[in-house]
């Protein structure tokens, strides 16, 4: 899987994405410590809204930061957006309300939709072997699931040295390096495509979105990838500390297990996706999660839940770790930060559903009936998934094209049939192609 760092540009995005991501997971620890400081009891209201907040701008700026990401150079967007979020994290110890609090973290989650999108949508540009990008997906996977590890263990021994404030300042600095090392390479910018407004620009991600069988079963996996990854965050630290009445090392154990499930799974990816179709691979994560579900019902001791959130932690990079295959597949270089940005929307918006549910009915129904109630959800949408995504998907698809004439260079090699032009070849939805052939 290592050999794809070989790929100098490649290697400096993915330590670009490490270090800005440690840098986010110290904040994430500060910003903590800063509610209480700032609201004391009521700091779970706070981070409850900011995390809402986060989901908020996540949903809502990323298809509007694609729009204009079609129209400026690649790297000069990810630096800037870097540098933005580098200026945020300096000013939040400096805060002395909680409104600025909810303010800078719009500001740095904003910066965060536009940024993320972006840089997904430039490895497959610069990793173009399917195998090469599928360790790449592997590899950020692993990336985000050691930041869940490293960080919050990074953070715990700086504390014992550094004011919470200081954390901050590990931030600031994570987003500069992460900054200098885009800085450090040529990327690919794609040709933007016909000039079209800012209304069919930001919806476009959304149309080439739902009018690909394979990506609307994608979206149904990202509800059950949802369901069962909100019961995990929000109800771990409940079902342990309030459940098993046990305290925050074991909290930290039981995700850390979630963590290792997946990096697991991350790691073995590449190899199954060589033999399996994305489908198949897809489904069976989602399979995973939902039996998971189910079982969290009958759990009751806090030894059977470490192996239960290690089989969760498998499901959810399984189910979701493929999808850049999907995205990579579904679009022209030149439309894929749309579409990504569009990924990025819908599956946010999907924890932006699931949250509400793992915390309320957690709260006012019980464990047993919160686990239950979202195997349910994450039911229906693998059945939502496995009718929206055809068995039969090839790349190359034979289609018609009855309203094109017979000079347009798109129909070179196309055969004549009555008084339409039929041929082959690898089929994304575009100007040429609005609708998936039936």
């Amino acid at each position: 899987m290592l050999d794809v760092l070989a790929n100098r540009t490649y290697r400096h995005l993915f330590l670009a994405q490490v270090i800005a991501l440690i840098g986010t997971g110290l904040a994430t620890v500060a910003l903590g410590l800063l509610a209480y400081d700032l609201a004391g009891a009521n700091a779970g209201a706070v981070l409850g809204t900011a995390l809402a907040i986060k989901m908020i701008a996540y949903v809502g700026v990323a298809p509007v930061a694609a729009a204009f990401a079609e129209r400026l150079p690649r790297r000069a967007m990810l630096v800037c957006l870097d540098l933005v979020r580098a200026g945020v994290a300096l000013l939040l110890p400096f805060v002395t309300e909680i409104w600025q609090v909810y303010l800078l973290i719009f500001v740095l989650q904003s910066a965060a939709a536009g940024f993320t999108p972006a840089f997904q949508a430039t490895i497959p540009d610069i990793l173009t072997d399917e195998k090469d990008y599928t360790k790449a997906l592997s590899l950020s996977r692993l990336a985000y699931d050691l930041e869940n590890l490293v960080s919050p263990i990074l953070a715990a021994a700086l504390l014992t040295v550094i004011s919470f404030h200081l954390l901050f300042a590990g931030t600031v600095v994570g987003f500069l390096v992460s900054a200098a090392l885009v800085v450090s390479v040529a990327l690919p910018s794609p040709k933007p495509s016909a000039p079209r407004g800012i209304y069919e620009r930001t919806t476009k991600g959304f149309r080439l979105y739902l009018a690909t069988p394979r990506l609307r079963g994608l979206l149904a996996l990202n509800l059950a990838i949802a369901a069962a990854s909100a019961m995990v965050i929000v109800n771990t630290v409940v079902i342990v500390q309030a459940g098993f009445g046990l305290g925050q090392t074991a909290t930290a154990l039981a995700l850390a297990a979630f963590g290792a499930g997946s990096m697991l799974a991350a790691l073995l990816l590449p190899r199954v996706l060589e033999a399996l179709p994305d489908r198949t691979v897809m489904l069976s994560g989602a399979s995973l999660l939902i039996v998971g579900l189910f079982l969290g019902t009958f759990v009751s001791q806090y030894a059977l839940m470490l192996p239960l959130w290690f089989g969760l932690g498998m499901g959810y990079a399984i189910a979701q770790t493929p999808a850049g295959r999907l995205l990579r597949r579904s679009a022209h270089p030149e439309d894929r930060p749309a579409l990504f940005a569009a990924q990025f929307a819908l599956s946010h918006g999907c924890w932006l559903m699931t949250y509400p549910i793992a915390g309320w009915l957690g709260a006012r129904a019980g464990i047993p009936i919160t686990f239950f109630a979202l195997a349910g959800v994450a039911t229906i949408a693998a059945l939502l998934a496995l009718t929206l995504w055809p068995r039969h998907d090839p790349k190359e698809i034979e289609h018609f094209h009855p309203g094109l004439i017979g000079d347009d260079p798109h129909l070179a090699g196309a055969v004549p049939v009555g008084g339409s032009y039929r041929h082959r070849h690898a089929f994304v939805i575009d100007s040429h192609h609005p609708e998936w052939p039936r």
